[in-house]
């Protein structure tokens, strides 16, 4: 007979509020359910670029882990939008955006690339799992039609090349940072080059995925080595200048 110690808790103490998570065989899940927080270094590169007011647009949910903080930090005033096309992430997302009642989030069930139109979510996304049969609504970035954006945050490999594709004339309107999360040594030149085609400037953000100053308190580290591949990148023109990282 089960005790109420064998039944697994439906929310997990998170750093920035409560998450929950439908499956805990990925890195985010368990990162979340152990630690209480997920890929804590790159919330603390960006605190100090994000700002209340600003308006942030984030590719990916990671089952709305970074979306907690970014709401506190943007404040009543400031947007939190977030896109995923992957049917049970964007629902597990939005459920933790309700249970920590997040009135500056919106959620996209979208795939954000350089067309519009609908696809099989297995043919654009790598991870699209047992859902990869089903239709997924592509859109652009410029199709959302944001009054403001201050940083573009992509978290979803693969993606990044065709998501500035589609979003053309909001990052020469508006101009914001960017920092998104390269797909390995076969795409990261072409993502490079994306981002730079765009008259940006950009710098290399290899964070461990293991904080020992995590939320929990635990020592336990269960990415040993692991690091994330990411980039910075900024207009030449703008404030922004990282000078203690390597620029590419």
């Amino acid at each position: 007979m089960k005790t109420s110690s064998d039944i697994p808790q439906p929310f997990w103490p998170n750093r920035y509020g409560l998450t929950a998570a439908v499956t805990v065989d990925n890195p985010v899940a368990r990162s979340l359910q152990l630690y209480g927080e997920w890929a804590e270094h790159e919330t603390t590169l960006l605190s100090g670029l994000v700002e209340e007011g600003h308006t942030v647009l984030e590719v990916g949910g990671d089952f709305a882990a970074h979306a907690l903080w970014m709401a506190q930090i943007v404040g009543p005033q400031g947007e939190v939008h977030v896109a995923e096309s992957r049917r049970i992430r964007f629902q597990q997302a939005c459920a933790n955006v309700a249970i920590n009642q997040l009135d500056n989030v919106f959620t996209h069930p979208v795939w954000l690339g350089r067309g519009k139109g609908t696809s099989a979510l297995g043919t654009i996304v790598r991870d699209a799992g047992a859902g990869a049969a089903e239709k997924v609504r592509i859109a652009t970035v410029d199709s959302l039609r944001l009054d403001a954006l201050h940083l573009l945050k992509v978290n979803q490999a693969h993606a990044l090349v065709d998501v500035l594709a589609g979003a053309g004339d909001t990052l020469r309107t508006h101009r914001p940072l960017i920092y998104a999360r390269l797909s390995g040594l076969d795409d990261a030149q072409a993502e490079i080059e994306a981002i730079k085609a765009l008259g940006y400037r950009a710098w290399s953000h290899v964070p461990y995925l293991f904080n020992s100053e995590n939320h929990a308190g635990i020592d336990a580290n269960i990415f040993p080595g692991m690091v994330q591949q990411n980039v910075i990148a900024a207009p030449p023109d703008s404030r922004f200048e990282f000078a203690e990282r390597l620029e590419l």
